[in-house]
């Protein structure tokens, strides 16, 4: 079982909360320990936007405990009427996310008790707001994310995984059934990455070099992304017409095998140069060849296409052409961002990762 940050931060804010709150003298710490819980979030930009929903929620949902205890009692299904009208007024706020606090804070305003009934809303609420705040101070002191690394080793580990998996199948060295099933891992993997990239986007940078170098990093790994994308929508292009690329005539297979050899080659040279463990030239060699081969393939398809008319193969083309397209740009954004940030710290760290 792998434990990460979140889950030590998470036990650490309870605990913060719960030491405060009895530190405090506060009756029920639990509460406070319920509130860290739900206010602990991935990243330190959504834990300040967390910060000022859950106030806003928590000050809703105590409002209308206090009012209808005042006015109607603690009869259960007063208790009930008052959860629904706070949860439909936090959906028309657009706070969903700080929807189960706000109940929490309902629900422990609304408890019966012997004590003064204002001073005891009063401290339920602070109970609770301290809980939420200890999950902000942790998560702005404790173990900060460090999401670009996960971000890049992500792209990487994908990247291998799409690129051997061409390779194999140009082949004919791949199993129909088993491809069938790793593409689908494959697609889940790139829709968790979309989300690893957008925990990236949302971590803050606060200097003004620093924001520049990342807003261009942001290009770059979104290319990135898209480019490994074009190469898993040809490896699904090749796996659904795998019987009829077997009969096509073995000058065009070539040309398709050499135009895809070279261009898998030609994305881990890229990735390769990002991290500065190859020689980063304007044109490389390793483009030149791709280029070439593009021409051959266009050439051999429509030799081939002139005497047999099967528009199933446009598709494939039209891949592997806007595969190599995508791979040129992303290649350009590297040697630009090389050219500006050659010193680029965080490059370096990734090239040791």
């Amino acid at each position: 079982m792998k434990l990460g940050a979140r889950i030590f931060k998470t036990g650490i804010a309870v605990t913060l909360a719960l030491f405060l709150a009895s530190l405090l003298h506060f009756p029920s710490p639990v509460f406070a320990g319920i509130s860290a819980v739900f206010a602990m979030q991935p990243t330190i930009y959504r834990s300040y936007l967390s910060l000022i929903e859950q106030v806003q929620a928590n000050i809703i949902g105590a409002a209308f405990a206090i009012i209808a205890v005042l006015l109607f009692g603690r009869d259960p299904f007063i208790i009930g009427l008052t959860l629904m009208i706070v949860i439909a007024l936090c959906l028309k706020m657009r706070l969903e996310s700080t929807i189960s606090v706000a109940l929490v804070t309902v629900i422990a305003i609304m408890e019966y008790t012997d004590r003064e009934f204002i001073e005891f809303a009063v401290i339920r609420f602070s109970t609770i707001m301290l809980g939420v705040f200890a999950a902000f101070i942790v998560n702005l002191i404790f173990l900060p994310p460090k999401y670009e690394k996960r971000l890049y080793a992500q792209i990487n580990e994908n990247t291998e995984n799409i690129l051997k998996w061409i390779r194999i199948h140009i082949r004919h060295a791949s199993e129909h059934h088993i491809l069938k099933e790793d593409i689908e891992k494959m697609k889940e993997d790139m829709t968790k990455l979309e989300h690893l990239y957008l925990m990236y986007k949302e971590e803050r940078t606060y200097s003004r070099k620093n924001r520049f170098q990342k807003s261009r990093k942001l290009v770059l790994y979104r290319q990135m992304i898209v480019v490994a994308n074009r190469a898993l929508d040809t490896l699904k292009i090749l796996h659904r017409f795998e019987n009829e690329l077997y009969h096509m005539p073995l000058e065009l297979q070539q040309a398709i095998r050499s135009q895809l050899d070279s261009l898998l080659h030609y994305h881990e040279q890229i990735l390769l140069k990002f991290i500065g463990k190859t020689k980063c030239h304007p044109r490389t060699e390793t483009a030149m060849e791709t280029y070439q081969e593009r021409t051959r393939l266009i050439e051999a398809f429509y030799a081939h296409h002139q005497q047999k008319n099967e528009y199933y193969l446009f598709s494939l083309i039209g891949a592997i052409i806007d595969y190599s397209e995508q791979l040129e740009h992303l290649d350009k954004l590297i040697d630009s961002f090389q050219h500006y940030h050659h010193d680029a710290a965080l490059v370096k760290n990734l090239a040791s990762h």
